[in-house]
């Protein structure tokens, strides 16, 4: 049990550092440029994909976790 908290949590602090870095890394790309609206699209997007295939299923572990206690 001790071992699939351990899990998630790794899941939880790579999903923040990946999703830090990109948006460090668009931002300083651009700024000052006028293609802010185009990426931020691309951005929003891939946010929602993220929310979908990755804390879906952390979602559903924290479920089996709970009812497991």
């Amino acid at each position: 049990m001790e071992n699939k908290k351990k899990t998630i949590g790794i899941y939880i602090i790579a999903s923040a550092i990946i999703w830090g870095a990109v948006i460090i890394g668009c931002s300083l790309k651009l700024k000052d440029s006028g293609c802010f609206v185009e990426i931020s699209y691309i951005l929003s997007t891939a946010s929602v994909i993220h929310l979908l295939f990755i804390w879906g299923p952390v979602a559903i572990q924290f479920k089996k976790l709970k009812e497991e206690n």
